[in-house]
């Protein structure tokens, strides 16, 4: 009798625990629910794709680093190396990392991405603008889990601080390369000077309070503060992560109005439409934005939400992060997201690069610790 009640009970515990499993969504999403390793393999090809496209070549033997397929790489890839059990950086991280400390140490040799000559005036402060930001995003995401900055990280912010602009309606953001591509080289001023404040705040060793750049944040916490009300939702959640790293960029009812906006987005699977984000944008070729839920939206969006605070427990966030879990592409390892510009054959180089900052930001969102 007391066997048959002994089995009983492990039965009846197992068949709650299944239950349990299947009735609710996983709170924390954890690597059994996704996979890391395919997610990995898709972001170091592409990388490396991207740093033998002869388009992407620049002076000096160096690359280009693009805000589509690098620099999300480069803020992502690091989340997944304990998943992995990597010691460090990968070899296509630190090829990467190489790339960009030439530049850096090189700035003053180094061309500018499109130079005036080449692509018309003001490509070159625009060249210059962008990449300063972008190399300090890139070279600080590889300090940060580290605990210390190293002098090239801290040498690709000097470099950043020295384009800022000082004076005109723009002070306190940076030039930044327009080609009418959204969401990054179109009416992207001020995702960039986003990007710059979540850089600085993300740097490590108390960077942000150093004495000699108040001055400077004072210039960037007043543009985006200015500024807020005219960006799209978008700009606003990349606000919302901002204000996470630099004190007094929002309140908390600010921060809770982006959140509530943000969420009323969501679609009924779970996730969100980059189209929801960008306003009035439309494509060049005149094609309609695609409406179905898509990762970089989800992606930015439930990062942004735990950045700021949200638990995720939280029933939306959960139900965003859910998305994310049962949408990555079992032949490759991404997930998906669709140009602003233009209808793209997502099979094409080209008609991945959403795809790649997609894939990156479902890393970070996934990967991010209450």
């Amino acid at each position: 009798m007391r066997t048959v009640t002994f089995a009983t009970c492990i039965l009846a515990t197992c068949l709650a625990a299944i239950v349990l499993a299947s009735s609710e969504p996983s709170s924390n999403a954890s690597s059994e629910s996704w996979n890391g390793k395919a997610a990995a393999a898709y972001l170091d090809g592409r990388m490396t794709f991207w740093m033998g496209w002869e388009v992407a070549a620049r002076d000096h033997g160096t690359f280009c680093v693009s805000c589509h397929t690098v620099v999300p790489y480069a803020m992502a890839r690091p989340a997944l190396r304990a998943m992995l059990a990597e010691q460090g950086p990968s070899p296509t991280e630190r090829r990467l990392l190489e790339n960009v400390t030439k530049r850096v140490r090189m700035w003053k040799e180094v061309e500018p991405f499109y130079p005036d000559e080449k692509r018309g005036f003001p490509k070159t402060s625009e060249s210059r603008g962008t990449e300063s930001v972008l190399n300090a995003v890139i070279l600080v995401s590889n300090d940060a889990p580290t605990g210390k900055l190293n002098p090239d990280a801290r040498l690709a912010l000097d470099n950043m601080w020295g384009q800022q602009l000082k004076a005109g309606e723009a002070k306190g953001a940076w030039p930044w390369l327009q080609f009418h591509n959204s969401p990054w080289e179109g009416d992207s001023q001020y995702y960039g000077a986003a990007l710059a404040a979540i850089v600085i705040g993300s740097a490590p060793g108390s960077y942000q309070y150093s004495p000699g750049i108040q001055d400077d944040i004072k210039l960037l916490r007043e543009y985006l503060v200015q500024g807020k009300a005219s960006q799209t939702l978008l700009d606003r959640v990349m606000l919302l992560w901002a204000s996470t790293k630099v004190p007094g960029l929002l309140t908390p009812d600010q921060q809770k109005s982006i959140m509530d906006e943000a969420l009323s987005k969501q679609q009924a699977d779970g996730g969100f439409s980059l189209s929801s984000f960008v306003g009035a944008w439309k494509r060049r070729d005149n094609t309609p934005l695609e409406t179905k839920s898509d990762g970089y939206a989800t992606g930015v969006v439930t990062l942004a939400l735990q950045e700021a605070g949200m638990k995720r427990d939280q029933p939306q966030l959960r139900r965003g992060l859910t998305w994310l879990m049962l949408n990555q592409e079992t032949t490759d390892g991404r997930w998906l997201a669709y140009s602003l510009n233009k209808q793209r054959d997502l099979s094409s180089n080209i008609g991945h690069f959403m795809s790649d900052a997609a894939t990156a930001y479902a890393v970070l969102a996934l990967q991010h610790e209450d």
